[in-house]
């Protein structure tokens, strides 16, 4: 329980204890967009490089912290703006509307990915065999798009993202191994959904991890989704144990 609630602590007040994390803003190159690297600055040897996807708000507070989380954990963490606009909703409507937007221009979606994949390996801190993607809602399902389109990464990992895809993967394609979180009463990631990803995976021989937590809900690993579904009447809500879990599982995930 006590490094539940350190934990737990971190995530609210992200912003303070960061002397040792190196927060530098990085502009994608051919006008793609924007990100935020952290590093530690005590890091010595080459570690893990993470791409970090965010919900469908946009490149918010919340994304930045879990990529400085990472960076404290050892890793080198780019978060990356996969709208391209610098936008941040605060409305549903609005997230809405930058998230297909975004989903309208797969090509402008798939450079900014890549593009964030060379900028982490140029660092001498990435171990080139360890890129990992991680993402939350949108940003779930983003990089387990990657993965499907056959995007060279030792791994991804998935929290309270979507699992369906028009185009699953064959067999041989995904070279990632693949982690998935998510909720049982999450109704926008439906039990026939996981059904159906977990079929998807088998039949493409793919290395996966999945976590379904009972009773838990979407967006179970962000602190304020407890306010977003009482102000916007969302069917969200965070879930400690979840968010634990899960996170402790990402970090043998990215170990192994």
């Amino acid at each position: 329980m006590k490094r539940l609630g350190l934990f737990i602590l971190f995530l609210v007040m992200g912003h303070g204890a960061r002397a040792d994390i190196i927060e530098t803003r990085v502009t994608l190159p051919d006008n793609l967009g924007t990100g935020v690297m952290y590093l530690n600055d005590k890091q010595k040897e080459p570690s893990a490089g993470v791409i970090v996807v965010h919900e469908w708000w946009g490149l918010n507070d919340y994304a930045r912290d879990r990529a400085r989380l990472l960076a404290k954990e050892g890793f080198v963490a780019l978060a990356v703006d996969m709208y391209g606009t610098g936008k941040v909703a605060t409305h549903p409507k609005d997230a809405t509307a930058f998230m297909e937007t975004a989903l309208a221009e797969p090509e402008k979606m798939n450079a900014r990915f890549e593009a964030a994949r060379k900028m982490l390996l140029k660092q001498q801190q990435v171990d080139p065999k360890r890129v990992f993607a991680i993402g939350y809602c949108f940003g779930g399902a983003v990089v387990l798009n990657q993965a499907r389109s056959g995007a060279d990464l030792a791994g991804v990992a998935s929290f309270h993202g979507s699992l369906g895809t028009k185009t699953p993967a064959k067999a041989g394609e995904i070279k990632a191994k693949v982690l998935v979180a998510t909720g049982q009463a999450d109704p926008m990631v439906p039990a026939e959904q996981v059904s159906q990803f977990v079929t998807e995976m088998t039949a493409a021989g793919v290395d996966l991890r999945l976590l379904s937590f009972p009773g838990v809900k979407h967006s179970f690993t962000n602190p304020g989704a407890d306010a977003v579904a009482k102000r916007f009447e969302l069917p969200v809500g965070y879930d400690a144990h979840a968010d634990l879990t899960s996170w402790d599982a990402l970090m043998d995930f990215m170990a192994d």
